[in-house]
């Protein structure tokens, strides 16, 4: 537990920043998110800098990170307005970074890249970061980590690193939270294309003024939410990624007979399900993709279906021919549904044919789940950037609960939350 001086601390940075904060009330701030093709990853983009030095700067969006990480060492990423931490500095006991160079001058903050799980030492520091929304922000006195050049191996083209949305005091909800005196609240539609973008934005606000009244309302209604689950990690640490209780799974409405202490985190904090967007297709711990995949496979080549499975294409093993895969009106694929049961049997995370079956060619369409091996300390089910796109997903830190809907079977795209248009 912090100490009050500490927590202190916090709410005097919090404020400062707030200070500094161009902000016009009732203004959503709103990022828009673009698919890159050759990666799978979902990318937005800041401005970093003071003028005449501001740059665009792409940032790969790693929903369960704790911060953001930028490479400082290339050439045209080096800010007049950038500001080291200073050792035992309100910045760095914000930053939990208490551990200072060799110089005992800067306190320095591990960055990771979630993709290639690379971890290197950065530097904590501070720039201004704008945001083009629907009207300019600025906040002067962004906390991130300074992280050297070769933390970008394995990002997208042209990304200069990460932006973490969990639930850590430095990560991109808490900052503007603090700056904007609100809850840790925010939504995230991921696209499913290349084009248009998609958006995540922190106020609810966009929903209202995107579509009619009438379906912002359907739309709301159809909002369904179940808690956060709290992960520990060693040394009594919590992570600051998402997980929800799934207690069972289903395939066309069978359970399926599946060890349910994988489900559930222990004690030690193993097992779970998690949410990411750095991972791009649904992981299974291995007997629960086999129980899924098997069931899956039974339904699907049955009558009912009549789907006639092919030769796997790598990386995933079950494929289908998609000449006999009927399409509904909104252009989903009909095939088996998969639900994860959450804390009651009247709240499910439904997986419709749009995020279930990916198509790797003209004639084939495959199962988008992999296998992630017996090792469950990795979580036994990772749900993947595949499956959340087209999902309107709400993550109310304060309250400790997610919300949810899929927008497709109502014709909607997330592309229609972007109300800054594929331009910015």
């Amino acid at each position: 537990m912090a100490s009050s001086s500490s927590s202190s601390l916090h709410v005097l940075f919090f404020s400062y920043l707030f200070i500094n904060f161009s902000y016009v009330s009732n203004a959503a701030l709103i990022f828009p998110i673009m698919k890159d093709n050759g990666t799978n990853q979902y990318v937005t983009h800041i401005h970093q800098g003071s003028t005449p030095s501001v740059l665009p700067i792409d940032l790969v969006v790693d929903l369960g990170g704790s911060l953001l990480w930028i490479d400082c060492e290339s050439a045209g990423h080096v800010f007049l307005s950038y500001r080291p931490a200073r050792c035992n500095s309100i910045q760095c006991s914000t930053a939990n970074a208490n551990k200072c160079n060799k110089f005992c001058t800067t306190c320095g903050l591990v960055a990771k890249n979630t993709i290639t799980g690379m971890i290197m030492n950065g530097e904590v520091g501070e720039d201004i970061i704008t945001v083009q929304s629907i009207t300019t922000a600025t906040v002067d006195r962004y906390l991130l980590s300074c992280a050297p050049s070769m933390l970008l191996q394995g990002l997208a083209k042209g990304a200069k690193g990460m932006v973490g949305l969990g639930k850590s005091r430095i990560s991109l909800p808490s900052q503007l939270a603090g700056v904007f005196g609100s809850n840790r609240k925010f939504s995230i539609c991921l696209p499913s294309s290349t084009s248009p973008n998609g958006v995540m934005f922190f106020d609810t606000s966009p929903l209202i003024r995107t579509f009619p009244n009438t379906l912002a309302a359907e739309v709301s209604k159809s909002m369904v939410y179940t808690p956060l689950i709290t992960k520990a990690m060693n040394k009594g640490a919590i992570s600051d990624e998402y997980y929800i209780g799934v207690k069972s799974i289903r395939i066309n409405g069978r359970e399926l007979s599946i060890n349910k202490s994988l489900l559930s985190i222990n004690e030690d904090g193993i097992g779970g399900t998690k949410l990411s967007t750095t991972v791009p297709y649904t992981t299974l711990e291995t007997s629960v993709y086999d129980t899924v995949t098997k069931a899956f496979t039974q339904v699907a080549t049955s009558i009912l279906f009549n789907m006639t499975r092919v030769a796997a294409i790598a990386p995933f093993e079950f494929c289908f021919g998609s000449e006999n895969i009927a399409k509904t009106e909104f252009g989903s694929v009909v095939v088996p549904v998969i639900d994860l049961v959450l804390q009651s049997n009247m709240v499910k995370w439904r997986i419709y044919g749009t995020n279930s079956m990916v198509q790797v060619n003209d004639k084939v369409m495959c199962l988008g789940f992999l296998d992630g091996g017996f090792d469950v300390r990795r979580d036994s089910i990772v749900l993947g950037g595949y499956q959340l796109e087209n999902k309107l997903l709400e993550f109310d830190l304060a309250s400790s609960r997610m919300g949810f809907t899929s927008l497709l079977k109502r014709g909607i795209e997330c592309s229609n939350f972007n109300l800054l248009g594929d331009s910015f």
